[in-house]
């Protein structure tokens, strides 16, 4: 069984035929559907849908194994009597443009389209095991059951609030299963939810049933898988209801995308699992399903396949192959393999001992890469497009609309005027952006370029390892366009660029803060493809040590700081209480009273009674305030001697006014 899910575009359907393993069904990049022969090792048939680049295959799924009836039959003898052949016929391919499409191998050509039920993408499709039923899930979060006789929709239901990201029939026929971020068990007569699961935090890619055990024994298992999840989960349907949690737990290096079982049929026979990871690795694994397990399984055997990397007389470095798909064969010795390149997979059968932990195969990837296609029985079809409603469109982009190009003229080779340019070099758009930057500055200049050149830039720096090129893409100032360059940078350069960026902060102080906001920006966008590295902590291992040597001594030099700003503010203190104590006791205003003529010619007339009034009012108020007897006897000295001079000037006065009256 294959992971199903066409929301990652990274995730391409293969699958191998049910029971023979006879055929391999795979859709490549380029939206064609080629189906291989295991036993020949040869393409078999090639498809072309009609839309194959704006609504590429995002699912496939093989039909039950049928009785032959096609074609004609002669009768057989009673030695030749025996049980008919089944084989594999049909097979339900699932768009971007929410149709389904029936394929027929044995006619070589498309049985029927299934369109009108979704109105998005289809990402699982499932057939009944008994009835000429087909299931499909749509991120349009309903369920559709197709009726294969009449090419009709029988009936539709929304599954979840989110896209219907898998779908699995149980063996019996009566059960169904579908997740987006829940997983919910339907009953199909009533279509009502008979068990309800959670447990993964991210959209479940995988479902698949374990046992063909009935559920109300409390045997029956199934499996699920989820996005960015390293663990595939095994979960009971219990007749008490008490199943909120996984049973089992396996774990993988890598997120499931291709897995393959042998049903359990009884407690005493074991489940034996094959699953295929995103890394490319295969993990067997062999367990007996009997109840729970507390600790998680790790896989009881690993195969991976390399190839020598260089040529003779060069140093050879074992390259890893990414493996697609696995089938576990029937003799339980020997697995069949996918490798290599979906556009030709190298297919293979190989014996495996799964006595060893960890097993590497060694091939020659371009010896057994010369695989020849025989046209004789290949049957390529072809549909007639009207070319008026074609569209050219770019392969992996659904929807993606270029300019209308008539048939005419991509026919015929263009003609190239005199003096018309061509397009610029790198070299040549460097000049530019030098030029630029001289004439406007730095930051002006680069930004006349756009994101998406920056992009092509910087992967190109990357890939030759041209200081140059990084130089100046690392001058890059702004924020916005830093976070728009790096979003569009393909997660494969991630990772050479974290090493460039790592080498830049151990450089020159000014390189090393442009760097820092490179890093901040690849650190925030693609932390989702970070945090699912393996061997994260070993590739970033530089990178990890430079931070922390460089933060290491920041809680100290925080504490100086706290001193220093604690001292600071002490003598500032300090010198303020001075500055208050040092008081200026001179007067800020005096009051002088204004005097008349008569009183300037009198002289000094009248100015000890004004005193003597003042002192005796100044008497009365301070009179509380004597504490001796000598202090208010001094008082009264003062007073006679001032009154005896005020006396003798009147005398004086007097005598002169008697003599001129004389």
């Amino acid at each position: 069984m294959a992971a199903d899910g066409g929301f990652s575009s990274q995730m391409l359907p293969c699958v191998f035929s049910p029971k023979s393993h006879q055929y391999l069904a795979l859709c490549a990049q380029d939206g064609r559907l080629r189906i291989w022969n295991t036993d020949s090792k040869t393409l078999h048939q090639e498809y072309v849908p009609s839309a194959h680049l704006s609504a590429t295959c995002t699912c496939i799924a093989w039909g039950p194994c049928r009785t032959a009836k096609e074609g004609p039959q002669r009768k057989k003898r009673k030695s030749e009597a025996g049980p008919p052949a089944e084989t594999t016929d049909l097979l339900a391919l699932g768009t971007a443009a929410g149709t389904i499409l029936i394929y027929s191998t044995v006619k070589g050509a498309l049985q029927c389209t299934l369109d009108g039920g979704h109105s998005g993408a289809v990402n699982s499709v499932q057939w009944h095991p008994e009835e000429n039923v087909l299931y499909s899930g749509s991120d349009d979060a309903h369920i559709a059951e197709w009726d294969l006789q009449t090419g009709k929709m029988r009936c539709k239901w929304k599954a979840d609030r989110t896209a219907v990201t898998s779908l699995c029939v149980s063996p019996n026929g009566k059960l169904l299963l579908s997740a987006g971020m829940t997983i919910k068990m339907w009953d199909l007569e009533t279509k009502e939810v008979y068990r309800k699961f959670t447990g993964h935090s991210t959209m479940v890619t995988t479902l698949c049933f374990a046992t063909t055990r009935p559920p109300d024994s409390d045997g029956m298992y199934f499996l699920s898988g989820a996005a960015h999840d390293r663990l595939l989960s095994v979960w009971q349907v219990r007749s008490d209801r008490k199943d909120k949690n996984a049973v089992v737990s396996f774990t993988l290096t890598d997120e499931p995308r291709h897995i393959d079982l042998l049903k359990s049929d009884s407690k005493e026979e074991a489940v034996r699992l094959a699953v295929v990871c995103k890394d490319g690795q295969l993990h067997l694994f062999e367990h007996f399903l009997n109840g729970p397990c507390k600790k998680p399984l790790s896989p009881g055997c690993s195969v991976q396949v390399s190839s020598a990397g260089g040529k003779s007389g060069e140093d050879e470095t074992p390259v890893p192959v990414p493996l697609l798909a696995a089938s576990l064969n029937s003799d339980k010795q020997s697995l069949q393999l996918a490798y290599g390149s979906y556009l030709q997979p190298v297919i293979e059968t190989t014996p495996v001992n799964t006595a060893e932990r960890h097993i590497c195969l060694v091939r020659d990837i371009q010896t057994t890469l010369s695989l020849s296609i025989d046209t004789a029985i290949s049957m390529v079809k072809t549909p007639i497009v009207n070319e008026k409603k074609s569209k050219v469109l770019i392969p992996g982009l659904p929807g993606h609309q270029a300019p209308l190009k008539s048939a005419k003229q991509s026919s015929q080779p263009e003609k190239r005027k005199k003096g018309t340019p061509t397009e610029m070099t790198i070299e040549e758009r460097l000049e530019q952006v030098e030029l630029s930057a001289a004439g406007k500055g730095g930051e002006k200049g680069i930004s006349t370029l756009q994101t998406d050149s920056y992009a092509v830039l910087l992967v190109q720096g990357l890939e030759s390892k041209d200081k140059n090129i990084l130089n100046r893409i690392f001058q890059i100032r702004k924020e916005m366009l830093i976070r728009n360059t790096v979003s569009r940078v393909p997660l494969p350069a991630i990772l050479p660029l974290l090493e460039e960026l790592s080498i830049k902060i151990q450089g020159h102080p000014n390189s090393a803060h442009a760097a820092v906001d490179w890093l901040k920006a690849v650190l925030t966008l693609h932390t989702s493809y970070l945090s699912s590295l393996p061997d994260l902590v070993s590739q970033l291992g530089r990178l990890y040590h430079l931070i922390e040597s460089r933060v290491k001594g920041y809680q100290q030099l925080l504490r100086l700081h706290g001193k220093l700003y604690l001292l600071m503010t002490q003598v500032a203190t300090t010198s303020s209480g001075h500055n208050v104590n040092e008081l200026d006791h001179t007067a800020k205003l005096v009051y002088e009273e204004e005097s008349s003529d008569e009183d300037e010619a009198s002289g000094d007339e009248g100015l000890p009674e004004d005193e003597s009034e003042n002192w005796e009012e100044d008497e009365d108020d301070d009179g509380e305030d004597m504490d001796t007897m000598e202090e208010r006897q001094n008082h009264a000295d003062e007073e006679m001697r001032e009154d005896s001079k005020a006396n003798g000037d009147e005398s004086d006065l007097d005598a002169e006014n008697e003599s001129e009256e004389e």
